[in-house]
């Protein structure tokens, strides 16, 4: 037992003697350190008490804490794939292994939209979705980035656009055609809405900044960086393609659906809370946002979202 108490000890010695600190400094403030509690660790009770309502009808919180939800697991993916992305050399394995932990991740946020779709009373959500007016799912930062993470702009870019665009294309000029602008612009005076406008305004320097930092280690890039015999590998390609998939197709057309069934229920207003021409924005048949097409078919790229 003491030899271990030792051994410990040195170890310690040895990791606070490599940022020039005293273990003894450190042992004396374990002598008056609390013990942590679950509660403190998980933060809960900050956690629990970021539900506002902005009305007083009780499916708006469930409302919240589901969009909480899903950003927190947005948080939990982007952390995923910047080891990937910041990983000068890494194993196919442990790209293999990353991926598919993304999926899961998307796989539970696409199975958990039964909670949007039988989880709340649609004459509820009619009443409180107008006090939520302008703001919008379409608003989230956090997804932006996992796709700015995920393949190289121009599979981002909107699909009329594409052809006018390529890598030497300034990153202001991109953001501006990405795919999702078309449902905050007017069709045909292009003005931006106030939904979009503030949305740049509160994350247009961050995302241009994203975007240059992983135009050259998104996880298409990444895959391409890897020996040819790497990208061949069979469980690498199928978590790709399924990652691809999950994201672009099924996570899509599950909030679409969800969101179909209360957006519908309006009588003549199909708008969506921000005023987005949500069908377009959202139906992956209009977009063919497809982050890794050349691991697609011919005849799968044609089909894709159908």
């Amino acid at each position: 037992m003491q030899d271990s108490i030792s051994t410990k000890i040195e170890q310690l010695d040895e990791k606070f003697g490599k940022i020039n600190q005293k273990t003894e400094t450190h042992l004396e403030g374990l002598l008056w350190a609390k013990p942590i509690t679950y509660w403190d660790y998980i933060q809960t009770d900050a956690l629990l008490n970021l539900q506002i309502q902005r009305s007083t009808l009780p499916d708006e919180m469930v409302f919240i804490m589901y969009h909480q939800v899903n950003e927190l697991l947005f948080k939990m993916i982007l952390w995923e794939m910047e080891q990937v992305c910041h990983d000068t050399a890494p194993s196919t394995e442990f790209f293999t292994e990353r991926l598919n932990r993304i999926s899961r991740y998307f796989d539970m946020l696409t199975t958990s939209f039964d909670i949007m779709k039988e989880g709340m009373e649609p004459e509820q959500y009619l009443k409180f979705r107008n006090t939520l007016t302008p703001a919008s799912g379409f608003q989230s930062a956090q997804y932006r980035l996992i796709e700015f993470a995920s393949t190289d702009l121009i599979n981002l870019i909107d699909f009329r656009f594409r052809a006018t665009i390529d890598r030497n294309t300034s990153y202001t000029h991109a953001l501006e055609h990405l795919y999702w602008q078309a449902a905050g612009k007017d069709h045909q005076t292009g003005e931006k809405s106030y939904l979009l406008s503030e949305f740049e305004r509160k994350y247009k320097k961050e995302f241009l900044a994203f975007m240059e930092e992983y135009n050259t280690i998104n996880l298409w890039q990444k895959f391409k960086q890897l020996p040819e015999n790497d990208q061949k590998n069979p469980e690498l390609v199928a978590a790709m393609r399924h990652y691809d998939k999950t994201v672009n197709i099924t996570w899509v057309m599950g909030h679409f659906n969800a969101a179909k069934i209360y957006i519908e229920s309006v009588p003549g207003n199909h708008e969506a809370t921000g005023g987005s021409d949500w069908k377009k924005y959202m139906l992956p048949k209009y977009q063919k946002r497809i982050f890794f097409p050349e691991l697609w078919s011919e005849e799968e790229l044609k089909n894709w979202g159908e």
